[in-house]
């Protein structure tokens, strides 16, 4: 098999040459090449649209050598420092705040995504080649750790990560899809949304939910990203809070009993969507639904967006919280967040950890699609640049997990 793979050499993605044929090499890897209803992706004409937003990043190709040079696969990776564990304070410390209960630990890691090689050079070798070279840029950037995401029914990627490049799965977060609807969803005369700017986004998220695994520790980035449309805070109506915004120190200081966030973030500006496959009847009748809750809003009849067109997904990413009423206030931050996404995106759709206690309240927006992801990790060298962050791999599963939406 090594053999075979020799006849291709592993390069860096050249924007100006290689656009094309990277293209073609997504299109030929699409699921759904046996003609049943699939999701196809665009990139917009950026194969590299997936990572550009990343601190540092690198897509590499496989070609074709001799005389008729051709493309024939392709790998994305970044890098980046994020939260693998936590310190717990010295006894004596206040934990009157949960939030100031630990502090976080960081560590460098590279991401891998979108892993492709073109059906008629499968079973060559090519792809471990691709994942090797990717592995070993991770290592001259410092990256103690290389991680993945795929489908729990991705077969063939899961053998090829776990069996051959020795990889562990580590965390099965569950996929949220709900569709963007017409009418307005009702959020809760109890609770009060407030959007927060950039800055009373990053104390909260830095103060309450650096020790969340994964966490990036260039969270301001993420929020001042033009692709962050905002952040959504929901508190109790009628607290302090709710009557006048204080300050996210103010706010941190003395929060309400039971307070959530969440942050949205357009992926129309990277990739558009589209369900291929569908027949003609399951089109209209998708089209019916829609027509009937832009002509009668008030009845909220759950209609079925245009997924068969190219669309445009917001991600909801940051979904946490405090209090005993955590859920219930996650629940209308994200009715907000689908009401102003209206008439801007199709679906919104979230990565969560299936054991947070904060997402309770989740379950009644898995109406479209609830599915289940597979990350594994992989420890990279036996060297520590912090000072040893112990083998993560073997970590006790965590409560949640923090999910970059630049790495979508």
């Amino acid at each position: 098999m090594e053999r075979e793979a020799s006849v291709v050499v592993v390069r860096e993605y050249n924007a100006a040459n290689d656009r094309a044929a990277a293209e073609e090499v997504e299109r030929t890897c699409e699921l759904g090449s046996s003609g049943k209803m699939s999701l196809h992706t665009d990139l917009l004409g950026d194969p590299a649209s997936r990572i550009r937003h990343s601190p540092t990043y690198l897509m590499l190709v496989a070609e074709t050598c001799g005389g008729v040079k051709e493309i024939v696969g392709l790998v994305r990776g970044c890098v980046k420092v994020v939260t693998c564990g936590k310190k717990l304070p010295r006894q004596g410390g206040s934990t009157k705040n949960t939030c100031q209960v630990a502090t976080p630990t960081y560590t460098k890691v590279g991401y891998l995504l979108g892993l492709r090689v073109s059906p008629s050079h499968r079973r060559k070798g090519i792809g471990l080649r691709l994942v090797r070279q990717m592995e070993g840029w991770f290592r001259e950037k410092g990256a103690e750790y290389a991680y993945m995401a795929t489908g729990n029914d991705n077969e063939a990627s899961m053998r090829l990560f776990t069996e051959r490049c020795d990889y562990t799965k580590f965390r099965a977060p569950t996929i949220l899809v709900h569709p963007v609807f017409a009418h307005r969803l009702p959020v809760p005369r109890s609770v009060t949304v407030l959007r927060l700017g950039h800055a009373d986004a990053e104390a909260i998220y830095r103060r309450c939910f650096a020790t969340t695994e994964f966490f990036p520790r260039d969270i301001d980035a993420v929020l001042r990203n033009p692709l962050t449309v905002a952040t959504f805070l929901a508190v109790p109506a009628g607290c302090n809070t709710a009557r006048q915004w204080p300050g996210a120190e103010a706010f941190l200081a003395a929060p309400p009993g039971s307070w959530a966030v969440t942050s949205a973030w357009d992926c129309g500006g990277v990739l558009r969507m589209e369900v291929r496959g569908a027949s003609r009847l399951r089109r209209g009748a998708a089209a019916a639904t829609r027509a009937a809750d832009r002509a009668m809003p008030w009845l909220r009849i759950p209609a079925v967006p245009d997924l068969f067109r190219p669309f445009v997904a917001w991600f909801l990413y940051g979904v946490g919280g405090e209090g005993p009423g955590a859920a219930e206030m996650a629940a209308a931050a994200w009715r907000e967040a689908h009401n102003v996404a209206r008439g801007s995106a199709t679906v919104l759709a979230a990565e969560v950890a299936a054991g947070d206690p904060v997402l309770r309240g989740i379950p009644r927006w898995r109406w479209l699609s609830c599915a289940e992801d597979v990350w594994c990790v992989k420890r990279l060298g036996e060297e520590y640049s912090d000072g040893g962050v112990g083998d993560w791999t073997k970590s006790a599963p965590g409560a949640s997990i923090f999910v970059d939406p630049r790495e979508l």
